[in-house]
């Protein structure tokens, strides 16, 4: 698939009855998941960049970082602790990097507000 197609599908998928992510999240396409709760899910991710590398995702479909809203700080804050709790229940308490894409120039494929924990190895910066 090339990067236009990408785009496209990835674009595409705003639309919550489309989204890849939401269709995890309710469990209509199956996942490794490791956490969830009422509002977040979180899954390994299928490519993994690191010896730990989940994804945490809110259920409610949020297209990207940019598209929180008022009233959803409690949301924002909530997914980083579960980012934080994931990691440490995976063994990478002591040394994780959370990662948010905003965007597609800045790398984002899937186009539902995610964060990627990763662990398990030394993480070289600047990331790219």
């Amino acid at each position: 698939m090339s990067r236009t197609e990408a785009g496209a599908v990835a674009h595409s998928e705003s639309n919550p009855a489309d989204c890849l992510f939401c269709k995890i999240a309710r469990h209509e396409i199956p996942s490794d998941v490791v956490y969830e709760d009422e509002r977040t899910l979180a899954f390994r991710d299928i490519n993994p960049q690191a010896p730990v590398h989940v994804l945490v995702i809110p259920k409610r479909h949020i297209s990207s970082l940019a598209e929180l809203g008022e009233g959803d700080e409690e949301l924002a804050g909530h997914l980083l602790a579960v980012a934080s709790r994931v990691a440490s229940a995976l063994g990478v308490g002591e040394g994780f990097r959370v990662v948010g894409n905003c965007g597609e120039t800045a790398g984002q494929s899937v186009f539902h507000l995610h964060m990627h924990v990763l662990g398990g190895r030394r993480l070289g910066w600047p990331p790219g």
